[in-house]
């Protein structure tokens, strides 16, 4: 008797693993033939193929709850022989509550043992049309990836050592200005050569026919393309008014006046420990003075490279600008993130707040 217990028992540890400790001997038995008994429900999927599920287990809900939901969605094959499993194991005491993502060609044991760790499989990356790559960087030790900053400063410094590059890129660029913005939800092991991938295959899809044949008909290439678009982004506050400020932009490029954009000088200038800010605001007459190729107060034509990150509405602005006869615009008195905008030098500076 007592050796037909025991080999039940060793039976059931080879299959399931230890039991909890937590049970008494008949409950043990108990246990231990049903498990042996469901052990086809326990150690087959529930399918042979099919696509994750996102489940989420809210505080408290009860393990049985939690079963029949994931009997119901497809996950599991049976809800009685999981919560059997869960009992022997200990692991119903245990679960999670999070978000899951769980695919029905796991077993049973196997998704027992994923609900006890809520740590998503999957992380949001997020970018902000805008952001230099510095601000990109700050963001990782957040994002759940093992991806540090300077890790991925070194990489997007020298792309050429990581990962394929755009259409038309400069050698010796980095990869300013083509890390398309939005948010994306990738797999927390991504490294680094595979997040700047990601990112530059979702550049380039947003550079449709339309937009690339807008590009050419302004005369810049796409690098060229990229640079003025992040300086509009910076300057634009209201998405509207982008196109009009593309036009600007290339007004003054076209008779060879300077840009004298203040976001390339707050680029050149770098951070600011004071304001806690890379983007310092206002900036001083010695800030326009800083000898940097990225002065467009100081040196003509676009700056070396793009200034910032353009979302989809700045690139689209410069390759469809406003067709206007403006050279010079400033911040309405407003506080409403609009622009005036003026032909003539006289009139920009009448458009000055009293």
């Amino acid at each position: 008797m007592l050796g037909g217990y025991l080999e039940i028992n060793r039976r059931a540890e080879v299959a399931f693993g230890p039991p909890s400790t937590d049970l008494d001997p008949l409950q043990r038995l108990r246990l231990t033939l049903l498990l042996l008994y469901q052990a086809d429900q326990l150690h087959n999927p529930a399918a042979i193929s099919g696509d994750s599920v996102r489940i989420e287990i809210p505080l408290g809900e009860s393990p049985l709850t939690i079963a029949s939901r994931l009997e119901t969605a497809g996950i599991i094959s049976d809800t009685q022989a999981f919560i059997n499993y869960l009992k022997y194991s200990g692991l119903d005491t245990t679960l999670q509550a999070g978000e899951y993502s769980l695919n029905p060609t796991l077993n049973s044991v196997e998704i027992a043992h994923i609900l006890q760790d809520a740590t998503p499989s999957e992380v949001t990356f997020s970018i902000l049309p805008g952001w230099r790559l510095e601000e990109v960087a700050a963001t990782l030790p957040t994002t759940g990836l093992e991806i540090t900053p300077d890790e991925f400063m070194s990489a997007a410094n020298a792309p050429e050592l990581v990962t394929p590059l755009p259409l038309e890129f400069p050698v010796g660029s980095s990869l300013e200005g083509f890390l398309y913005p939005g948010s994306y939800r990738i797999p927390r092991q991504t490294n680094i050569d595979q997040l700047l991938t990601i990112l530059l295959s979702e550049f380039e899809s947003q550079l449709s026919f339309d937009i690339l044949d807008g590009i050419q008909r302004q005369g810049l290439n796409i690098h060229q393309a990229v640079t003025l678009a992040s300086i509009v982004e910076r300057e634009s506050i209201v998405a509207e008014e982008m196109p009009i400020i593309a036009s600007v932009f290339l007004n003054r490029l076209a008779i060879g006046m300077s840009l004298e954009a203040d976001s390339t000088v707050q680029y050149a200038v770098g951070f600011n420990p004071n304001q806690n800010t890379w983007w310092t605001n206002p900036l001083s007459i010695q800030d326009l003075q800083f000898d940097s190729p990225f002065n467009t107060y100081l040196y003509a034509g676009l700056p070396p490279g793009p200034i910032a990150n353009p979302g989809s509405r700045a690139l689209r602005a410069v390759a469809f600008p406003a067709q206007s006869p403006y050279y010079y615009f400033r911040a309405t008195c407003d506080d409403s993130g609009r622009h005036n905008f003026s032909e003539t030098f006289d009139e920009h500076v009448n458009n000055a707040c009293p």
